[in-house]
């Protein structure tokens, strides 16, 4: 197998700190490698240096001959002026639209990544940062290569484009170098992976699952001290060996390994345990909607909903950006009361929420004083932690807990919130994206404390790997007012998307022949079409501006005066989004 590109003995620094000390690795043809590690330990700086973005400071970086190479960072640039069309299909040769549609690869990345949708003469001048990331993939992703370098390509896709995706580069021959937190991508598409830890690059065979049974394995013959971490390791392999089916394809002596590895390791919870524990915790009442109603600006989101949520319950909620998730977490969390019906809590309820929102917190605290303003000490499930050891448990370690507050970056903030909400022991959660910016090492350890939390959690996340892993049950919003309970999960979901996608292309394509009585003449219902397909484009765009503000949100972490602006904008925003919702439903009830 021929190398594609070869990194010998490079170094990369930035001020004093070495993000990559004198690295050797190679990418060979038909490699797809994923690069996971630490925010902030040198992922994006080992993508830039291998693809020739940046230059190394020491070291030799060379690629083969004529390399066709296509590069999508969080930084890439489009032309100025460009429409879509520009962008991605005039740098290949496609003068008229026959020659592009005629060719299924380009018609399947433009559909698959929303380009049709955006509309191909749209400048890209009046997207947003998201929409834009997307139009520099589909331009990629058209180009026939031997190497596509990826950083974060899954942060602005939700869970249907998340498969999308991996079934797209399944299906190329070309290599892959990809930077993600998703780890069930992760394990899905890649074949080797690549952790940047303290300036060396550490090379595993395999997925995500492979590289958490090489880190456990390590673990156990080194007889590490660490042990929090390897017993972390252990369990996150027992979940992957019990869990789905594709994982039992790996060869037959690294099964064998992983089940005597796991041998003594207990499930990662015990329901019926739990249940019962919530039960004493909450009594039979938690959370109840009787037929409740909730409108936007006249317009119905939630019709005549019923939906009793019990004692340890665990639920992930999962519907397309747009369908009223946010909305139905901030009604569960009493924050919003419901136009018609009623909210009912349990007494011995106490509900936190994890918003999207950074709170603002005094600057000058240290960040074990933020903690323990909440409380000194906590009981999760089986464990009591001090707030020095919660703070250990979300990366905040014993020198870092005595940080100012003010100095902590986006992720460091979530991550204290994150803390904070779990210092006061509530016994119902209800988390909206609590993956947005974290780590997977700080993902794993916040899926430990949930395997023993007893109570009743309700999770909002595009990262199909947690709902998988700390979920029994899946519930979904699909637009029609109810709320639908998915016994398959995540797969059970996206079929029904797509099954429903197709009944809306069919019916489409029949629209012409058949007579609709939607009640409107011909050329109203050509302009409510129009403008229906307006109101689409408009929701991407919203939804991948409250994304940029979030990300400029985390920016100015350390600027308090900014802060307040930014979430005015953010709830300017989300008034601006259930406006559009409420006229496309509008324009669709008109339609049939």
């Amino acid at each position: 197998m021929a190398n594609l590109i070869n990194l010998e003995s490079v170094s990369k620094s930035y001020g004093i700190r070495p993000l990559l000390d004198a690295v050797s690795l190679g990418v060979g043809e038909g490699d797809r490698i994923g690069v996971v590690g630490l925010n902030g330990g040198g992922k994006t700086t080992l993508l830039e240096v291998l693809s020739g973005l940046e230059q190394p400071d020491t070291g030799r970086v060379s690629h083969s001959r004529d390399l066709r190479m296509a590069v999508v960072t969080q930084r890439t640039e489009l032309p100025d002026g460009a429409t879509v069309r520009n962008a991605v299909l005039d740098p290949h040769g496609f003068a008229a639209e026959h020659e592009w549609a005629a060719d299924p690869k380009v018609r399947n990345v433009l559909d698959g990544l929303g380009m049709t949708r955006l509309g191909l003469d749209t400048p890209v001048a009046d997207f947003s940062g998201g929409e834009r990331r997307r139009v520099a993939l589909a331009a990629a992703l058209v180009r026939d290569l031997d190497l596509l370098v990826l950083d974060e390509p899954t942060n602005h896709l939700d869970v249907e484009g998340v498969r999308w995706l991996a079934d797209h580069l399944l299906e190329r021959r070309c290599a892959l170098v990809i930077v993600t937190h998703d780890r069930w991508f992760l394990d899905t598409v890649c074949n080797r992976t690549w952790e940047v830890t303290r300036g060396q690059v550490e090379q595993y065979e395999g997925g995500y699952a492979d590289w958490i049974f090489a880190r456990a394995e390590r673990a156990r013959l080194a007889q590490q001290a660490e042990e929090k971490r390897q017993n972390l390791a252990r369990k996150e392999l027992a979940w992957l060996q019990r869990g789905a089916k594709a994982r039992t394809s790996k060869p037959r002596f690294r099964i064998e390994a992983a089940e005597a590895l796991i041998a003594d390791v207990p499930p990662p919870r015990d329901t019926v345990e739990l249940v019962s524990f919530a039960k004493r915790r909450l009594g039979k009442t938690v959370l109840e909607l009787e037929n409740v109603d909730v409108s936007v600006a006249g317009r119905t989101l939630l019709r005549d909903l019923t939906w009793r949520i019990g004692p340890g319950d665990r639920i992930g909620l999962v519907g397309v950006n747009g369908s009223g998730k946010t909305t139905l977490l901030r009604l569960l969390a009493g924050e919003r009361a419901p136009d018609a019906g009623r909210r009912i809590e349990g007494k011995t309820v106490r509900l936190a929420h994890l918003t999207q929102e950074l709170h603002d917190l005094p600057g000058d605290w240290r960040v074990l004083e933020a903690i323990e303003d909440v409380a000194e000490r906590t009981t999760l499930g089986k464990y009591e932690l001090t707030a020095s050891q919660l703070g250990e448990r979300f990366g905040f370690g014993k020198g870092r807990q005595w940080t100012p507050v003010g100095d902590l970056s986006g992720g460091e903030r979530r991550r204290l919130q994150l803390a904070r909400l779990l210092m006061g022991e509530p016994n119902v959660l209800v988390l909206d994206e609590p993956t947005n910016d974290l780590d997977i090492d700080t993902l794993q350890q916040l899926e430990d404390l949930l395997d023993g939390w007893a109570g009743t959690l309700v999770v909002v996340s595009h990262d199909r790997y947690l709902v998988e892993r700390v979920c029994d049950s899946v519930y979904a919003l699909f637009g029609d007012g109810g709320l639908t309970h998915l016994p398959g999960g995540i797969d059970e979901y996206l079929q029904r998307r797509r099954s429903l996608l197709a009944a809306a292309a069919s019916s489409g394509k029949q629209a012409s022949d058949a007579v609709k009585p939607t009640g409107l003449s011909g050329a109203e219902e050509h302009a409510a079409r129009k403008e229906l397909a307006r109101c689409e484009r408009r929701l991407d765009k919203l939804a991948e501006r409250e994304q940029e503000l979030h990300q400029r949100l985390a920016e100015a972490a350390t600027d308090p005066d900014r802060l307040p602006e930014l979430n005015s904008q953010l709830q300017a925003l989300g008034e601006e989004k259930d406006e559009v919702e409420s006229r496309w439903m509008e324009l669709a009830d008109s339609l049939g």
